[in-house]
């Protein structure tokens, strides 16, 4: 979808500030600084009962319910509504904006996160794969998805 139609899409969006549970290619500041120009503070954080799934045919993971697992990621925190605006419009489609139970060191932090409403592969994500094989691709994709945006709609 172009960025234009997920800029428009309209979804209550959490408020500035709220927390974001990241699993996949959000936690990585090469792609957060393309889509917002920075990289708010990472902290590393899990939640249980979801894992990061492979998806057919993308690069990118998609949060599942399985019962036992665990998923590794980082909270985002600081984001402003701005940025909340830009990574919702970013997001395919397939996924909805979930508030979690996040567990990040010795607390327990309720966040949000993107969980996938699709098909999902057997196999789990694998962030090595994806760092050494799709980061800098993926990367400049995200800087000309940025770049449509800001045409398109005038945002920066």
């Amino acid at each position: 979808m172009s960025a234009a139609r997920r800029w428009g899409r309209r979804r209550l969006l959490p408020a500035a500030g709220d927390p974001l549970f990241v699993y996949g290619t959000l936690q990585y500041p090469e792609v957060l600084n393309e889509l917002i120009g920075r990289t708010p503070e990472l902290e590393p954080a899990q939640v249980s009962g979801r894992r990061a799934a492979a998806l057919p045919d993308r690069v990118y993971p998609g949060l599942v319910t399985a019962t036992g697992a665990v998923t590794h990621g980082f909270l985002l925190r600081g984001l402003t509504a701005g940025e909340w605006q830009v990574l919702d419009a970013f997001e395919d489609d397939e996924y909805d904006l979930t508030p979690v139970s996040a567990h990040a060191g010795e607390c327990e932090v309720y966040a949000w996160t993107y969980t996938w409403k699709a098909e999902a592969l057997e196999q789990d994500w694998s962030v090595p794969v994806f760092t050494a094989d799709h980061l800098p691709y993926y990367a400049a994709k995200c800087a000309a998805w940025r770049r449509e945006l800001v045409l398109l709609t005038g945002t920066v």
